[in-house]
């Protein structure tokens, strides 16, 4: 369940924390939890545990954080030039090297995927911004230069329900450098919370949802929030009135 940060790490990391890398790589980090699935259409819900580093409403051109004086845009995010939607709201959720890494599909849907070329010959690390989490428990956007280079596999979720094409971007740490799908099979529909992936050792997973149509979200959970996959909603979707 949702927990402020602080609270996650006093409670869920400090107890694993002085263990040794091999037990956590072999025997904490590969862990895949039995979770009950849940099943609300009037939610979108987290395809990551991890830590909410950025939520907002971006233009595709629009600065989704700012890095050492340099904008990360949507459209550099996504490498998607079909999209065309005027605006989309984001939420970054980083996976720390204590989180689960299953991802699960936050709304119903047929998901297809792709991989996606790296903008940068060098992928990044994301140690730095783990440690500012854990250690420090701060967000500190400054460290998060694995968005521009990291391998990255973008998932397009087609949803009937909504009228609409949402997305997850999956960006996967330099040392390890892999994105799995649970299934190779493409365009094949997911129900609510599913799992469908996962990424190995630091990650990220930034759930990409365009606005413009039928419907209005208002985020649920602030930045810094610890949030866990097909338990805690993202976002509460409101018809337009008409």
């Amino acid at each position: 369940m949702a927990k402020k940060l602080s609270d996650w790490v006093n409670e869920e990391v400090n107890e694993v924390k002085d263990r040794s890398v091999r037990w956590l790589s072999e025997r904490f980090f590969f862990r895949d939890p039995m979770r009950s699935i849940c099943s609300d259409p009037d939610y979108f819900f987290a395809p990551a545990d991890g830590v909410i580093i950025y939520q907002k409403r971006v233009r595709q051109d629009e600065s989704v954080i700012e890095i050492k004086g340099r904008n990360y845009t949507l459209r550099e995010a996504m490498r998607e030039p079909d999209y065309m939607v005027e605006e989309s709201l984001v939420i970054g959720i980083f996976m720390t090297f204590y989180d689960v890494h299953v991802n699960r599909v936050p709304y119903p849907g047929v998901l297809s995927y792709r991989e996606l070329d790296s903008i940068d010959s060098f992928n990044r690390p994301m140690l730095a911004m783990e440690n500012a989490l854990v250690d420090d428990l701060t967000i500190d956007h400054d460290t998060a230069d694995y968005l521009y280079g990291n391998q990255r596999v973008l998932n397009k979720v087609e949803s009937w329900e909504l009228n609409l094409n949402y997305y997850i971007l999956q960006i996967a740490d330099y040392d390890v450098d892999s994105i799995t799908p649970f299934d190779l099979k493409k365009h094949r529909p997911y129900q609510q919370n599913e799992r469908f992936s996962q990424i190995r050792y630091g990650s990220q997973v930034d759930l990409i949802v365009p606005l413009g149509g039928d419907f209005d979200f208002d985020f649920i959970w602030e930045e810094g929030v610890h949030v866990e996959a097909g338990v805690d909603p993202l976002l509460k979707i409101k018809h337009h009135r008409k």
